[in-house]
């Protein structure tokens, strides 16, 4: 049962990543582009390490697991939004 759980996590977390890849591919603008990496991938990167934690089983995985998908969420709209910062202030929107 837990490797079914693993391989269906895994699974989403592959197809999570490849609609990242196609939207960065397919997105007109860099900021569509910022928006399909940033929070499509962080989403196929938290089922990944919660695959990884299922399959592994102690209590320190899922602990270890857990801290990374808050770091991951706490940290992924940071870049993103400072990446969008700077391509508007290079293309010359942020500029006063």
């Amino acid at each position: 049962m837990i490797e079914v759980i693993t391989g269906i996590l895994a699974l989403l977390a592959g197809g999570f990543a490849l609609v990242a890849a196609v939207g960065v591919l397919r997105f007109p603008d860099v900021l569509t582009r910022m928006h399909a990496s940033s929070k499509v991938a962080s989403f196929a990167g938290a089922l990944a390490l919660l695959a990884a934690a299922v399959d592994i089983g102690h209590v320190s995985a899922v602990t270890r697991a857990i801290f990374a998908i808050l770091f991951i969420f706490l940290t992924a709209p940071i870049g993103a939004h400072l990446l969008g910062r700077a391509a508007a202030w290079r293309s010359g929107l942020g500029r006063k």
